[in-house]
Formats: C-alpha cells, sequence, structure tokens
C-alpha cells in the first residue's frame, strides 16, 4: 500500500474513561500516537461526524497529502454510523479510508495489513462494512491474542487494561506498523 492512497485514518474503540487503555481501544491509542508523530493539530469532537477529527498534511518525496485522523465517539459495533459519515464529510472514497483495529486472531505483537475482507468477526468492522456497502477499505489489525498455545475467547480479554510493559511492546508494534506507510 502505498501512504498516499490513504486520506483518512480511523482508529476503532469505545468512547468513555472506563475503556481507556484497554485491548479494544488500541485503534484509539494508535491514532493518538499517530497524531502526536505527524504533530497534528489536537483531535476535537465534530459533532457532524459524530467523532474526535484532526486534519493534517504529511510530505513524501516532497509532496505533500491531506491526511484525517479520527476516533469515532459511538461503540465500537456501531463504528458504521461514524465512518460513513466522516467519509462524506470529507469525500473520501471507501479504498482511501485505513481502519485501524485490535485483532483477536493475531499474536500479541503481530499486525496485518489487509484490504477488501471480511469481518472475520470483529463487530466494529463488520458495523463498517454494513454502512458503506462494501469491504473495499484498507485495515491495519494489530494482534492482541496473547499466546498460540490456546485461544483466549475475546470476551476474555478485549476489555482488559495494558500493563506497563504491554504498552512498551504495543509502541513497538505500532512503530513497525507505522514504518509500512512511509
Amino acid at each position: 500500500m502505498q501512504a498516499k492512497q490513504i486520506e483518512l485514518i480511523v482508529g476503532l474503540g469505545n468512547p468513555g474513561e472506563k475503556y481507556k487503555n484497554t485491548r479494544h481501544n488500541l485503534g484509539f491509542l494508535f491514532i493518538d500516537r499517530l497524531a502526536k508523530q505527524l504533530k497534528a493539530p489536537d483531535l476535537k469532537y465534530e459533532k457532524q461526524t459524530l467523532s474526535e477529527t484532526s486534519e493534517s498534511s504529511y510530505k513524501i518525496k516532497a509532496r505533500s497529502y491531506k491526511l484525517v485522523l479520527a476516533k469515532p465517539q459511538a461503540f465500537m459495533n456501531k463504528s458504521g454510523s461514524a465512518v460513513l459519515l466522516l467519509a462524506k464529510r470529507f469525500r473520501t472514497k471507501s479504498e482511501n479510508i485505513l481502519i485501524i483495529h485490535d485483532d483477536i486472531d493475531i499474536l500479541w505483537g503481530k499486525h496485518k495489513l489487509s484490504f477488501g475482507r471480511s469481518s472475520a468477526g470483529h463487530k466494529g468492522v463488520e458495523s463498517i462494512i454494513k454502512a458503506l456497502k462494501t469491504k473495499n477499505f484498507w485495515r491495519l489489525r494489530i494482534g492482541i491474542q496473547p499466546t498460540l498455545k490456546k485461544h483466549t475467547p475475546a470476551d476474555k480479554i478485549i476489555l482488559k487494561k495494558f500493563t506497563p510493559a504491554e504498552l512498551n511492546t504495543l509502541n513497538q508494534t505500532m512503530k513497525k506498523a507505522r514504518s509500512r506507510f512511509d
């Protein structure tokens, strides 16, 4: 994927203090770190998109590109309505959208980039596919499965808070994932 294709990056999560620093809010954490790296303006709530957004730009080979960072303030399973509003507001085609989210089927510390794939049971992604009426968008799936020895069910892990050591590992994973766009 070439970074110049991406115009809208949406990190999935749940609004509210209760969910802060949980695995299910991995998309929010990624957006916060990316905004800081890009020195983007602070994210601000936009009622018309039901999201916190920040418009920024980045350069690749001396060319500047517009970029919108967003954190939907609808709950994870209803993210689709906010993503649809974001796409309309910023006139972004689905193939120019990158959704960042946790993935229970990927081992902790790993990530995968995919395009045009099914939701694989992720309710937030399912909601987006329904709202956009397509699965033709990019996804950065960041693993939260702690071990390959036995699969931990999603309901036992997604709302657990990160430990400081896990946040350090997550930062490294995010750096590796971010480098795919440079």
